[in-house]
């Protein structure tokens, strides 16, 4: 196996077992709850349920990128240890820890000139991101170098759909997701809107649709819409959701129903506290791999 370190940031949304399992690094993001300072440690510290039950109580949150020198904290031992490092940051288009990245990257390979640091955009977020991390494990289990991991990840990340929707707009209106007045109309005619992730990165309102029930069946017939091989799909397929477990559920059972030949079962994770701090209680995303993002 090639000896170099596949990393991203606990923005992948993909629980402590499976990074372990796939031997992927992570980075923590940091996160207040109530001006009290946490690491985003997968629910180590603060249990998921826990802390979105904070949020529905009406606790206030707000996150804390990864800077420069939290970077090269976290590379530098690693890097003094002779491993080369693929690092996939979280999307630029809602961060600005992939330039702190780059500021670092530079640093340390003036300091490391032997060492090989390589840094992506991931152009995603959450489980999505957390699926191409998982692509590239498989790559690099197969014995692909770093170099072969790495371009695969950027001809190929575009093509990681992201689709998620909301019973609860508190929060997306709060940080300016959505406009106020969508978010009043949208709660009182219970509209539950369907975004996705654009060609930069960003969160991107698409579609309106009442009801939980009625959009649970739409985010199913979009993803039959954007996948390259419609129904025959047979790649991947994640779901990640905050505090809405049972929901997250009737999106996966369906998949699975209308997608037989997927590449093993579902799986679903918990939104993390990073992203979760933004979405809130009640969001579910589906991520798979698909028609590439143009706009």
């Amino acid at each position: 196996m090639n000896n170099f370190i596949l990393c991203c940031g606990s923005t992948a949304d993909l629980s402590a077992e499976h990074l372990e399992k796939r031997n992927i690094s992570y980075i923590p993001f940091h996160f207040f709850l109530d001006e009290k300072e946490y690491s985003d440690d997968l629910g180590k510290t603060i249990p998921y349920h826990d802390f979105y039950k904070a949020m529905a109580d009406g606790a206030m949150t707000r996150t804390s990128q990864i800077n420069a020198t939290d970077y090269e904290k976290y590379f530098t031992p690693l890097l003094k240890e002779g491993n080369d490092i693929l690092y996939v940051s979280l999307s630029s288009g809602i961060s600005g820890s992939y330039n702190s990245a780059l500021i670092a990257q530079k640093s340390l390979l003036e300091k490391f000139p032997e060492r090989k640091l390589i840094v992506i955009d991931s152009l995603g977020a959450s489980s999505g991101y957390g699926l191409l991390m998982d692509m590239l494990a498989d790559l690099r289990d197969e014995g692909k170098s770093i170099e072969e991991v790495a371009d695969f990840a950027e001809q190929h990340k575009l093509e990681v759909n992201h689709w998620f929707f909301s019973t609860d707009l508190t929060f997306y209106v709060r940080g300016g997701r959505i406009s106020k007045a969508m978010g009043w109309f949208g709660t009182i005619l219970k509209i539950c809107p369907l975004l996705n992730m654009d060609n930069e990165g960003r969160l991107i309102p698409r579609r309106k649709v009442r009801t939980k029930a009625k959009v649970i069946l739409e985010t199913v017939k979009t993803m039959e819409e954007y996948t390259k091989d419609g129904n025959n799909y047979n790649g991947k397929c994640f779901i990640s959701h905050s505090a809405c477990f049972e929901d997250a559920d009737a999106v996966r059972s369906l998949v699975e129903e209308r997608f037989p030949a997927l590449k093993g079962k579902v799986k679903i994770f918990d939104i993390g506290t990073t992203i979760g701090s933004h979405t809130g209680p009640g969001t579910v995303a589906l991520f798979f791999m698909g028609k590439k993002r143009i706009d």
